[in-house]
């Protein structure tokens, strides 16, 4: 899904529409959906940007910790330095407003098993 289409959803959730090589000046609005204006799915953008942002995080950091999850079993004994990694990799997303700030996140440095 192109950003302009995430744009246009996050706008009106029931738009119907097509757009060629993700530029705004080519959606066609389909099935009576209402337009909207340029301006406004324009201004969408960055939240969308920021979004994708995110996700990506999300999904970087949940496979870190899913390569840790055997360690936190009940028949393990986490170690402190992993507990405190993995808390850290779960608070990761805390304070981030921006694209820059998901793109500049310190990761923490797995600790030894």
């Amino acid at each position: 899904m192109t950003n302009i289409i995430k744009a246009v959803l996050k706008i009106n959730p029931n738009a119907q529409l097509s757009v060629s090589d993700n530029d705004v000046n080519t959606i066609v609005w389909e099935n009576g959906t209402t337009p909207i204006s340029k301006a406004d799915i324009e201004a969408q953008l960055t939240a969308v940007e920021f979004d994708t942002a995110m996700e990506d995080l999300r999904t970087k950091r949940d496979n870190l910790l899913k390569d840790t999850d055997y360690l936190a079993l009940s028949d393990q004994t986490l170690s402190s330095a992993m507990t405190t990694y993995r808390t850290n990799l779960r608070n990761i997303t805390n304070g981030l407003t921006t694209v820059d700030n998901v793109n500049n996140v310190t990761w923490p440095t797995k600790p030894s098993e």
